[in-house]
């Protein structure tokens, strides 16, 4: 299987990733203060410019008020 950043996988992690920040009444501004990075940061790993290791989505996850086993739950389910 191909390393691709553009792997069905990574875009649906992407598109939970919006839903998530979304469903938690956040805009990428928000979200990257609540992460104290830029909302650049935000913008390339929600458009596939960057991937996340789970240090980070764990982290992301805790701005957003979900825990990371629900949120790789929903990620199975979506």
């Amino acid at each position: 299987m191909p390393k691709t950043i553009f792997s069905a996988g990574q875009e649906k992690l992407q598109r939970l990733l919006k839903s998530a920040r979304e469903d938690a009444g956040l805009t990428q501004v928000a979200l990257a203060k609540e992460l104290k990075r830029p909302q650049s940061y935000v913008s390339k790993f929600e458009c596939g410019e960057r991937r996340l290791d789970l240090v980070e989505l764990r982290e992301i996850c805790e701005a957003l008020g979900i825990s990371l086993v629900d949120f790789v739950k929903r990620f199975e389910r979506f």
